[in-house]
Formats: structure tokens, C-alpha cells, sequence
């Protein structure tokens, strides 16, 4: 026999706004990658400088936080604790991909102070998320 402990709607609310948040950043790497033009035009030359300096690497790390922060979001939603090794995995990669902007790049310098609220935030709501689908796993809502 076994049991289904049914999440409370607290638990879809938040998973939708998870979907909602990690579809928004498969959105921003995508257009990153195939709208470049677009992009460089509307920077000044330093910014400039700063965006077309970005490594492959960091830019790998950038669509492995999306995707896998998409796929974790999916997780939620279909109850499977497998969710809490992907916002991991999406977690690494954003801090990855962010220590390149804050502290390798001169992003700072380009584009100001401003630029460490966007990683900041993105980091808080990952370590949020893995925080979540900790709780949803131990309270049973994740299988």
C-alpha cells in the first residue's frame, strides 16, 4: 500500500513561479546567443568590450543554469525529487557563469555597481529553489 501526500497549493504556486522564472532565463540565454547584433548595438563600447569578451565557457555555464534550472522547475511539477539535483546543478553553473561577470570580466567597471543585483538575485532564488524541493522531498510532495 502505499500513501500520496498531496503538496498544498502553496506548493503549485510556487512551482509555477518557478517555471515562470527559469522559463525567463532560458529566454535570456537565447537571446543572448542568437540576438547578438541586436545587443552589441544598443552598448556603449566599453559594455561592448565586456559582452563580446565573455568565454565559451561562462556562456556554457550560463545555458546549463537555464536548462537545468527549466528542467528542475518541470520536476516540481510533475512531483519527482529528482528536481533538487538539477536546481543544484543550475545553481553551480550560475555561480560560475557570475564570478566571470562580477569578478574576472570588467563588467563592473562597464556597466556599474547596478550589475551585482541581477546575479544576487538569481543566486538567492537558487538557493531558494534547492531549499524548496528539499522541503517538498522531505515532507513526501516529491517522490
Amino acid at each position: 500500500m502505499t500513501t500520496t501526500v498531496k503538496p498544498p497549493i502553496s506548493f503549485w504556486i510556487m512551482s509555477v513561479i518557478a517555471l515562470l522564472w527559469n522559463l525567463m532565463g532560458v529566454f535570456n540565454y537565447l537571446n543572448q546567443a542568437f540576438n547578438q547584433v541586436s545587443i552589441l548595438e544598443s552598448l556603449d563600447q566599453a559594455q561592448r568590450e565586456v559582452f563580446e569578451g565573455i568565454p565559451a565557457w561562462a556562456t556554457a555555464a550560463f545555458a546549463i543554469a537555464v536548462f537545468s534550472g527549466l528542467a528542475g522547475s518541470i520536476g516540481l511539477l510533475l512531483r519527482k525529487k529528482w528536481a533538487r539535483p538539477l536546481f543544484i546543478v543550475s545553481f553551480i553553473a550560475a555561480l560560475a557563469q557570475f564570478i566571470n561577470w562580477l569578478f574576472i570580466s570588467d563588467a563592473v567597471e562597464a556597466f556599474g555597481p547596478s550589475t551585482y543585483t541581477m546575479p544576487i538575485l538569481v543566486l538567492l532564488i537558487g538557493l531558494y529553489l534547492i531549499f524548496f524541493s528539499k522541503v517538498g522531498i522531505k515532507k513526501g510532495w516529491l517522490k
